[in-house]
């Protein structure tokens, strides 16, 4: 039998899969936790995976292994592949300044909507890279190469020593903000705007089959990729296939043939991992919507499903806006959950568990249609993620999306799509092995489009 490994480094933890090359069958697994924080020393990354993968048995026996890892991070390292500073992460902040210098001073969202497909944000490498430059000037000028944690753990797994030679793939070098995935090129000159005129040396970009070399040991790297792409390709997301992940965000992606631009800024224009693109919305609102709500009820969540079941659709004309984290899908940074349409008659728990679950779904709905508007229609709809195990989810979803609902068996998709491109990169063929993801049931309901209307109303309230 011949074994591939996945590999996720996630925010919270390194996940290592050892796979069955031809079937996708798990052979063995382990997982270490990250640090907790915004900003990461990157070499604790490289300690987890090695704990993780001794956990796991080893990966002396693989033929080939992957990364997939958290987007966006700013990994700087020096000439002799040293990191400069701990790594910000995608979800710190403090770029966020940043992020409206530089839409000023290209001209405005849509200028980048048309170079790259991606509108800054804190989150994007790009306005990481502006804050250091301004606020780390002597850091910013040591950096001689900057790359993502797929891109530097590849490296680390390849004992790499130049920084020159570092390698990423599309869909991770989507969301920097200076590579264009309709060209499958960088933007030079929008890292030197970033990066206040410096260059540093960037990864390679390779296609999605093509091997980053290989491990002191001999096994095959693959190219890596991007969390969002590597779920996608480990749920054998083709063509028209949407995918909803429901976790502590709420994450919309499409798998297309059209590159968005978005002046906007909502949708995100992504690679996926076989060479399509992955046009991605994501809310800062998810499953923790329906946990606030079931405390607040104080039921545990089984209550929670059966009370939501056991009102009717529109819960009477109460109506959630679920943005209690604020939002970014729309850009509402400041603002508050609401709940709408309160009377005597409506205001039970049973309603307000209903409401919860249809305002996060209409929320996710939003995110399809935005990506709809780019011309990237989704034939069908995965739910995936934590939000996705709650059964009022998995049955009320088919009512607000108008169409039936796959929900394939919990897993750790980044990881298996991470084996699964391994074992694609190892194998020299044209398309990517045929692994079965397990059992996937479909859910389906009649349309409820008084219930989104419903939801719109009250949203435009909160808009205003």
């Amino acid at each position: 039998m011949t074994l591939v490994a996945g590999i996720d480094s996630s925010t919270q933890s390194c996940k290592v899969l050892i796979c069955d090359a031809d079937t996708g069958r798990i052979v063995r697994s382990a997982s270490a936790p990250h640090p907790a924080g915004t900003e990461v020393d990157a070499r604790h990354w490289w300690t987890a995976l090695q704990h993780a993968a001794e956990q796991a048995g080893g990966l002396d026996d693989v033929s080939a292994v992957s990364v997939g890892a958290q987007q966006h991070g700013m990994v700087c390292l020096d000439s002799s592949g040293e990191p400069v500073r701990d790594v910000l992460l995608w979800n710190d902040t403090r770029s966020s300044k940043a992020a409206e210098q530089l839409i000023a001073e290209l001209g405005g969202p849509g200028s980048w909507a048309d170079r790259t497909g991606v509108v800054p944000v804190a989150a994007v490498t790009a306005t990481k890279l502006r804050w250091l430059a301004d606020h780390e000037p002597d850091r910013a000028d040591a950096t001689a190469a900057v790359c993502l944690p797929h891109d530097w753990l590849t490296w680390r797994l390849r004992g790499g020593t130049d920084v020159t030679a570092i390698c990423t793939d599309r869909s991770d070098a989507s969301g920097t903000g200076y590579f264009s995935a309709e060209t499958d090129r960088y933007q030079p000159d929008l890292l030197e705007l970033a990066f206040r005129g410096r260059d540093p040396a960037l990864p390679r970009v390779l296609g999605p089959r093509e091997t980053a070399g290989e491990t002191p040991s001999g096994a095959v790297l693959g190219p890596g990729a991007g969390d969002n792409a590597a779920a996608a390709l480990g749920l054998s997301a083709g063509r028209g296939d949407c995918v909803v992940s429901l976790g502590t965000s709420g994450v919309v992606s499409a798998v297309g043939e059209v590159a968005p631009h978005d002046p906007e800024g909502i949708v995100a224009g992504f690679a996926d991992a076989t060479g399509r693109q992955l046009p991605l919305v994501c809310t800062l609102n998810g499953a923790p919507v329906l946990a606030a709500v079931a405390a607040m009820l104080k039921v545990d969540f089984d209550e929670f499903d059966r009370l939501a079941l056991s009102a009717p659709a529109g819960a009477e004309g109460l109506v959630l806006v679920p943005y209690f984290e604020g939002e970014r899908s729309p850009n509402l940074p400041d603002a508050a959950g609401a709940l709408h349409g309160v009377t005597t008659r409506n205001l039970a728990p049973a309603n307000i568990a209903r409401a919860a679950v249809e305002g996060l779904l209409s929320s996710m709905v939003y995110c399809t249609d935005k990506i709809g508007e780019q011309g990237v229609d989704a034939a069908r709809i995965i739910l995936v993620g934590g939000g996705a195990r709650s059964e009022a989810v998995r049955r009320i979803a088919p009512a607000l999306f108008g169409s039936p609902v796959d929900v394939p068996a919990p897993a750790e998709y980044v990881a298996l799509g991470a084996a699964r491109q391994a074992a694609w990169v190892l194998s020299g063929r044209d398309t990517p092995p045929e692994w079965s993801i397990g059992e996937t049931t479909r859910y389906d309901a009649d349309a409820a489009p008084q219930v989104l209307e419903q939801y719109r109303a009250a949203r435009d309230l909160t808009l205003r």
